[in-house]
């Protein structure tokens, strides 16, 4: 099974671009083989997340690869940094394609290889990158736009509808910043944390924008709020979760009787909760591979 992706994506060349990016981003760059693959946050100064990439190391670029729409935003804010860096920036637009192949590998993948791989899939050049979204790692597959016929062709049938995506995801607890809404929150709370099911941090890496919240918060472990999921029926997506008459977290994309919730910790689990007025109940996460 496979699903078009609505993505933007940014690629950054010249002689410090790993050096650059590595200083703005919550994982760890420098640390990434080449090729490699490293999911991560970009925050403001209170450590609050902006944007969410999945971040390509290669031999001569830096590909990130982001939602639909949150290209731009993230080259306004990497320009505001670049002061003598040798860097560019290259909005990709309509480029770059992307689907999702799911819990398989397609032709030319090698399993027991790395998280990041080039290879040929029906006469065209790919990028692949192991992500799971629907609960067992998939393919991220990114082509060029001239190439879309060759490459649908070698995957072959009829696409499964992105909402079939979003379902699968949501069962298996995994976040998805954009979709669920959680920009503007910290990393901790929704799910992002190492041993959360999306991890997208690196506390040894050193300094970048939101770091020090990010170090504070993990020598004193207080943040109040966690990522959950709740059980309901026509739960409002992005709408405020109350127990008791007091909000207590938001909810995320609500799809197949399930959301995303980022939760006060102190509200247990199988607890009744409101969404929007709707009766839920709390189901606590097992977490999950990235």
């Amino acid at each position: 099974m496979w699903t078009f992706l609505p993505s933007s994506s940014l690629r950054v060349t010249g002689a410090d671009r790993v050096d650059f990016v590595h200083g703005q981003m919550t994982g760890d760059l420098r640390g990434a083989p080449t090729p490699g693959l490293v999911p991560c946050a970009f925050l403001n100064v209170r450590g609050q997340i902006e944007q969410f990439a999945r971040v390509y190391r290669r031999e001569s670029d830096i590909y990130l690869h982001l939602d639909e729409g949150q290209a731009q935003a993230l080259a306004a804010r990497l320009k505001r940094y670049i002061i003598f860096d040798q860097v560019e920036l290259h909005d990709l637009g309509d480029t770059l394609k992307t689907v999702h192949v799911w819990q398989a590998t397609p032709a030319g993948w090698q399993p027991e290889g790395g998280a990041a791989q080039t290879f040929d899939l029906g006469g065209a050049t790919v990028l692949g990158g192991r992500v799971n979204r629907s609960g067992q790692p998939g393919v991220d597959l990114h082509y060029l736009a001239q190439d879309e016929a060759a490459v649908l062709a070698a995957l072959g049938g009829p696409p499964e509808p992105l909402e079939s995506l979003e379902a699968a995801r949501v069962r298996a607890g995994i976040p998805d910043i954009t979709r669920d809404g959680f920009a503007g929150l910290l990393p901790q709370e929704v799910g992002l944390d190492l041993g959360g099911p999306l991890p997208a941090i690196s506390y040894r890496k050193g300094c970048y924008v939101g770091q020090e919240i990010m170090a504070r918060l993990e020598a004193r472990g207080n943040t109040r709020y966690h990522l959950v999921r709740l059980a309901g029926d026509d739960l409002p997506s992005h709408a405020e979760v109350t127990a008791g008459g007091k909000v207590v977290g938001q909810s995320g994309h609500f799809i197949g009787g399930l959301t995303l919730v980022r939760l006060r910790k102190e509200v247990p689990d199988g607890a009744a909760v409101e969404v929007g007025g709707r009766p839920a109940t709390v189901q606590q996460l097992h977490p999950a591979a990235s």
